[in-house]
This record gives C-alpha cells, sequence and structure tokens, in this order.
C-alpha cells in the first residue's frame, strides 16, 4: 500500500516556476514507477511526466518536454516536479500516482490527491 500526499500547487504568472513535490508513505515506494498527470476542468486527465523506480528512465508529454523536470528521491520517498516557463494552458489539478511506467492512467495503482496549478497570463 502506497499513500501520495502531493503539495507545492499555487498561483503563478506567466513565465514563472513552481517546484511539485508528492511524498509518499509506505516501504515499497522505490519499486513503483512515478507520474505526474493533470486535469484541468473539463478535460480528461492527462499524462505529464513519468520516472522509472530507479529515477534511470524518464518520458514527457510533448507539451511540457523541456519546460518540466521530474525527478525522485528514493531515499525520502518522494517525487518532484520542477515546472518552469509556466503557460496559462498549464492550468490544472495535478496528481501524482505510483504504478506502472506508463502514460496510462489506469496503468496506475495509487494516486494522490492533488494540488492546484493556476497560471495567470
Amino acid at each position: 500500500q502506497v499513500q501520495l500526499v502531493e503539495s507545492g500547487g499555487g498561483l503563478v504568472q506567466a513565465g514563472g516556476s513552481l517546484r511539485l513535490s508528492c511524498a509518499a508513505s509506505g516501504r515499497t515506494f522505490s519499486s513503483y514507477s512515478m507520474g505526474w498527470f493533470r486535469q484541468a476542468p473539463g478535460k480528461e486527465r492527462e499524462f505529464v511526466a513519468v520516472i522509472s523506480w530507479s529515477a534511470g528512465s524518464t518520458a514527457y508529454a510533448s507539451s511540457v518536454k523541456g519546460r518540466f523536470t521530474i525527478s525522485r528521491d528514493n531515499a525520502k520517498n518522494t517525487v518532484y516536479l520542477q515546472m518552469n516557463s509556466l503557460k496559462p494552458e498549464d492550468t490544472a489539478v495535478y496528481y501524482c500516482a505510483a504504478g506502472l511506467m506508463s502514460t496510462i492512467p489506469d496503468s496506475y495503482n495509487y494516486w494522490g490527491q492533488g494540488t492546484q496549478v493556476t497560471v495567470s497570463s
């Protein structure tokens, strides 16, 4: 069992940066790939980034590649999402998830409650 708690969301102007954190409980955190997804009002949940259990592999949505960076610290049971050059279209609730290394939400077993990111123009 893994419990996930996101933090770090907030209101930022376009061009600004935020760093999201996702703290996990449970001894098996390091065995899961960790993903970040986001959901804007009226839209489906979409993939943002994923990192393998060893941090040896990462993948990004084309819309965030070059602006966002996913990382993890298995010693701290935490995964991060550094978001730079934010755009108004990045506004959404951001969720972290634990599961298989995939871009598909159904591949993840555990989800956090989400943290709101709002980017003003």
